[in-house]
């Protein structure tokens, strides 16, 4: 809305071009490996529960008494560590159950309710387990945890003494159960399957697909009460063997999966992920220190609660002489001179300069009966200068998979030494640099971040600021 005054300021929108350059990534992710890893054995498979963790390890159950399988390979327990300030748990406790010591327990997931878990372990247990040479294939159960004891368990009706199903996760709402399996009818090695609970009963299992499988081995899945699924695969385009990777399910289709990067992925094998709710943090495995270990994770991703909405700089101004629009009847022609060479005629009018600076206006006024000439009539100095902020310079509008580029360039904080700048996409992507560029996988509207600091000043005092603007993301080429 232009606001009229003496010799008024009207404001209007003016574009500004982005620059490009690649952008600098910072580090999404801390990682840091749990203190209660056992230097020998293997710790792997964490589940997050109140004031602690459960994970599987095939650690010896104490310094004179060790288990192994019928086939002489050691088994994985189910170990379960308390949180005793922000980043130490103390000594882990076993969990027992029947299946203790001769097979394998765990991988696990909590039902809804926290006492029910699904958990793998083999299919069978009796005669023909004992056998020499026989090939057991894992399944999923289900059990009570009271305290630290297994209880009452069930088989999954899918196991088979065929192939293995394993590494069950358990969707909040507790209707749908994905697990891994290389079961027929799969795109791999191994895939992810799920089933759905319908009136009281597991469906047949399903398989989502190549939209999530490979030709390669997935495995691991962690289904997120977001309805984001993180799983491992060894698929072509990690960092090596076995990543982690995420997809979401929209209108029915699993988008395509998106690698996380290091230092969350190794170039070793890096599994069994599970995130807290906020998705900030959470745990993993990985043998990048040759053993099984859980690593903990922490989110870099800085986003501000509150941040300035990003205002345009715009350099239209209204002139108006008043007299003359009091009296419009008077034979008079007004002529203005805007002080950067450009001129214009008329009792109001409206001129767009190119950009800041001190321009020296001057109204002539000529009487068209006497054809009488009032030079400089009406003078004054009109300074204009960029609205002090930080400024992000970007298309409004770009296609899905098409490169943005963004700059900071023309922010003008005048006094600030700034020494970083931070753009946050608002789809869990970053950079750093006053140039970046990015895509977009999906369509929708993002709200953009760009935060700057400065080097300490007096004092050790850091000034920093955020603005923001969205951008809009359509399928397909524009």
């Amino acid at each position: 809305m232009r606001r009229t005054l003496r010799y008024s300021i009207s404001i209007t929108c003016l574009l500004m071009v982005a620059g490009s350059v690649q952008s600098q990534q910072p580090s999404l992710y801390r990682v840091k490996r749990m203190s209660f890893n056992d230097p020998i054995f293997s710790e792997m498979s964490p589940v997050i529960i109140r004031d602690g963790i459960i994970f599987c390890s095939d650690r010896r159950f104490s310094a004179v008494k060790d288990r192994k399988s019928f086939e002489g390979r050691r088994v994985y327990n189910l170990y379960k560590a308390m949180r005793k300030d922000s980043t130490e748990y103390g000594k882990p406790v076993m969990i027992r159950g029947e299946r203790s010591g001769l097979f394998n327990i765990g991988p696990l997931c909590f039902a809804p309710d926290g006492k029910s878990v699904w958990f793998t372990s083999e299919v069978e247990t009796g005669r023909a387990a004992k056998k020499r040479g026989y090939k057991n294939h894992s399944g999923i159960f289900r059990a009570e945890l009271n305290g630290d004891e297994l209880v009452s368990l069930s088989a999954f009706p899918y196991n088979s003494t065929e192939y293995n199903i394993a590494q069950p996760s358990l969707s909040s709402d507790g209707k749908y159960l994905y697990f891994a399996s290389d079961m027929p009818g799969g795109e791999g090695k191994s895939d992810i399957w799920v089933s759905e609970l319908v009136d009281g009963q597991w469906s047949r299992p399903v398989n989502p697909g190549p939209g999530i499988n490979s030709t390669g081995r997935e495995s691991f899945p962690f289904i997120h009460p977001s309805g984001r699924l993180y799983f491992s695969s060894d698929r072509d385009g990690g960092y090596g063997k076995l990543d982690v990777y995420y997809t979401t399910l929209s209108d029915g289709v699993w988008a395509d999966p998106v690698l996380l990067p290091e230092p969350l992925n190794s170039p070793e094998n890096d599994f069994a992920i599970v995130a807290a709710d906020d998705m900030q943090s959470g745990f993993f495995s990985s043998d990048r220190r040759i053993n099984d270990d859980i690593y903990s994770f922490t989110s870099t991703i800085i986003r501000k609660s509150v941040c300035d909405t990003l205002i345009e700089n715009n350099y239209c101004y209204e002139l108006v002489e008043e007299n003359a629009v009091k009296h419009d009847s008077i034979p008079f022609r007004y002529e203005w001179h805007f002080g950067d060479g450009s001129k214009g005629t008329g009792p109001s009018v409206i001129y767009c300069y190119p950009g800041p600076g001190t321009y020296m206006i001057r109204l002539d006024v000529v009487n068209l009966i006497t054809g009488e000439i009032l030079y400089n009539e009406k003078t004054f100095s009109l300074e204009i200068t960029d609205i002090e902020q930080p400024y992000i310079s970007a298309a409004d509008t770009a296609s899905a998979g098409r490169n943005i580029f963004f700059s900071a360039e023309k922010t003008n904080l005048p006094g600030w030494n700034i020494a970083e700048y931070y753009w946050n996409f608002g789809d869990e992507t970053v950079a750093g640099g006053m140039k970046v560029s990015k895509s977009y996988l999906k369509p929708g509207t993002y709200n953009v971040q760009l935060i700057v600091r400065t080097e300490p000043g007096e004092a050790g005092i850091i000034r920093e600021a955020c603005i923001c603007r969205n951008i809009t993301i359509v399928p397909g080429e524009l």
